[in-house]
């Protein structure tokens, strides 16, 4: 329970401060309690493969970058990507203040929601493309030697040998979408200009390690040290705030209270994060080996799902119980894979 102590605590707090911010609505303390736990569990069951992609990223760098993930990072998490980053969003479209739209926050959620809503089609392009590249990444990669769903993931690690293939596969995707999804002229340009955007972002933070390179064999150790921190730290930012999205935007089918969706959003966030350092310190990944997999898997799955949400809605419930669902799977087969190989046998599932 170590690892969770501080989540627990964030959660009494947020428990405690949406039941007095209730008492302030016709709604009341109780329902705004509810709805913050809700809001908690919805963030949670659509970030766990989150949490577990973390992990694996985690579990290479040192405890004082642990440590900052823990606390710079939940704060850019609460407060930079479920609250001031939406803001920024609906700023931008509505042509407003940052000031004058905090205020619509308040006072006109309804009229910020509308905003939020419109530029759903520039996040979702952003996100998924983003989310793509991360499961086309991990499954192109020809070095990777263990494949949960044998001659699938066998298949995709091969197509991995050609040089950035990930890039031209998810580029593709984007400009087929943007080619053949029903949208308005402005619609497409709005999905290709932030699907790039998202391409570049995940290029640019996934090869921030250059930075780091030193051609003297004797420092090398130290700015692999520094390379692991710094970009592991940005990498996990990104891919925090990709998984964000859809959640604020689907906080919104529950409440158009913001403060309420702030703190519910933080209560998932925070265990999100603490779900990751508990995954580090128990060794969880190296004792199942597919979990990391199953993750990828799931969020392949989002991406799609998020792609898919540009002309189609689709419930966060299913979006939830997909990723759970593989996670679930992606556990049962390393419990398989853990037995059989003790006897000798082979992997996959």
């Amino acid at each position: 329970m170590k690892a969770f102590r501080y989540s627990i605590l964030v959660t009494i707090a947020c428990v405690i401060a949406a039941y007095y911010w209730g008492l302030q609505t016709p709604a009341g303390g109780m329902a705004a309690v509810f709805l913050v736990i809700i809001l908690g569990v919805m963030e949670v069951s659509l970030s766990f493969d989150n949490a577990v992609v973390n992990a694996s990223v985690l579990k290479e760098m040192d405890a004082k970058w642990q440590q900052i993930f823990l606390t710079v990072g939940i704060l850019i998490a609460v407060f930079g990507m479920r609250l001031v980053f939406p803001i920024v969003i609906v700023a931008i479209a509505s042509g407003q203040g940052m000031g004058e739209v905090a205020s619509m926050a308040l006072q006109q959620p309804e009229q910020y929601a509308k905003y939020l809503e419109e530029s759903h089609i520039g996040i979702s392009a952003f996100g998924g493309m983003f989310l793509l590249l991360v499961f086309l990444y991990f499954m192109l990669n020809s070095e990777k030697e263990l494949h949960w769903l044998g001659a699938i993931e066998e298949r995709l690690s091969r197509l991995g040998k050609l040089d950035a293939i990930e890039v031209m596969v998810a580029l593709v995707v984007l400009f087929l979408l943007q080619a053949f999804l029903p949208l308005e002229p402005a619609e497409r340009l709005s999905l290709l200009v932030a699907g790039v955007g998202g391409v570049i972002l995940y290029v640019a933070v996934s090869s921030l390690d250059s930075l780091f390179e030193n051609e003297e064999e004797g420092e090398a150790m130290v700015e692999t040290a520094k390379r692991s921190g710094i970009a592991g730290f940005l990498y996990l930012e990104v891919l925090d705030a990709s998984f964000s999205f859809d959640g604020v935007i689907g906080a919104f089918a529950i409440t158009r209270d913001v403060v309420i969706i702030m703190l519910g959003l933080a209560i998932g966030a925070m265990f999100v994060r603490s779900l990751t350092v508990y995954l580090v310190n128990k060794g969880t990944l190296d004792e199942y080996v597919f979990l990391e997999h199953g993750a990828h898997w799931a969020i392949g799955a989002l991406a799609g799902i998020m792609l898919a949400s540009i002309v189609f809605h689709i419930p966060e419930v299913i979006t939830g119980l997909i990723g759970v669902a593989f996670i679930v799977f992606a556990l049962i087969s390393s419990v398989r894979y853990k037995r059989k190989h003790a006897d000798g046998v082979g992997e996959g599932v």
